[in-house]
């Protein structure tokens, strides 16, 4: 009996070696997105805006352990983080759009693309530039709005990964609506806004 099994396993095993191995082609994980679905940020620095509510907002303390206006919209279940900047205009607004153009440059060496998308929102005194850049570059989605007197709003997207174009793409894509939805939605406080 012992003799006709191991007969057999031979055979199978001969039999199974006989045609070459084929390699599976390569993929990538399957993404389950979540439901488009937003909430209202209120800061302590004078604006709202609203933010998905599958994302973290994480506020950093100042020297005093006051709220600073510095702040990361987090994207745990991609990896991912928007790292923002708020800045209280004093006649400065020229060098902080210079900056946030220049910072959206500096990418340009890894990128293939970079297309800038007006921001208009003129109820709200909302103006700004969003920024798609495309390729290899840190961060592929950047935006900055302001009313041009008081206020001035800038964020970046950055994964926390090596950037590759084709694994985060339906990734990207579906983040970027909700960057987009961010700095669209953008509401200055209207006692900073006044002192025009």
């Amino acid at each position: 009996m012992r003799s006709t099994v191991l007969l057999l396993v031979i055979v199978i095993f001969l039999l199974a070696c006989s045609s070459p191995p084929i390699p599976k082609p390569s993929g990538y994980f399957r993404i389950d997105l979540p439901q488009k679905a937003y909430t209202t940020f209120e800061s302590s620095c004078n604006f709202s805006m609203e933010v998905p509510k599958y994302s973290k907002v994480n506020v950093f303390k100042d020297r005093t352990g006051s709220d600073s206006c510095w702040f990361n919209v987090d994207f745990p279940r991609f990896n991912a983080s928007v790292y923002c900047t708020y800045f209280t205009v004093n006649k400065d607004v020229n060098e902080l759009v210079k900056e946030a153009y220049q910072f959206a440059a500096k990418h340009e060496l890894k990128a293939t693309a970079l297309k800038r998308t007006p921001i208009d929102q003129p109820q709200n005194n909302v103006y700004g530039i969003f920024y798609d850049i495309e390729g290899e570059a840190a961060s592929q989605v950047q935006f900055f709005v302001t009313d041009s007197t008081a206020n001035f709003l800038r964020g970046s997207l950055y994964f926390n990964n090596r950037p590759n174009p084709d694994s985060i793409a339906p990734v990207l894509d579906f983040v970027r609506e909700d960057l987009l939805k961010m700095a669209n939605s953008v509401k200055w406080n209207i006692s900073a806004t006044q002192h025009e």
